[in-house]
């Protein structure tokens, strides 16, 4: 079974930052694609960025230029270091991770249980 585990949420002021950490265990024989994406109250889940087994990496227009997505491979961890918050990036973010599973060779994902930011002064 594999499992996700997120942290580094929190509240912070509008122009700060902070960095999200994901980090996947259980059986995966090789990582696909893992990616955050987030929730506001009343919204859909959205895409907010999210980096390939080539480092290719693909970013909601809003974030761009202030979001970093990247990845230990060595550690099968995805980081998100967010500067320049604004109080419209407030939301629960989520990670994903698609990967070929260790048995079956099948293209699979998993969610993490979502980890809160939230920007305001």
């Amino acid at each position: 079974q594999v499992q996700l585990v997120e942290s580094g949420g929190g509240l912070v002021q509008p122009g700060g930052s902070l960095r999200l950490s994901c980090s996947a265990s259980g059986s995966i024989f090789s990582i696909i694609d893992m990616g955050w994406y987030r929730q506001a109250p009343g919204k859909q889940r959205e895409l907010v960025a999210d980096i390939t087994s080539g480092r290719g990496t693909n970013y909601q227009d809003s974030v761009k230029d202030r979001f970093t997505i990247s990845r230990d491979n060595v550690k099968t961890t995805v980081y998100l270091q967010m500067n320049s918050l604004k109080p419209e990036d407030t939301a629960v973010y989520y990670c994903k991770l698609g990967y070929s599973d260790s048995r079956t060779y099948r293209y699979l994902e998993v969610w993490g249980q979502g980890t809160l930011v939230t920007v305001s002064s």
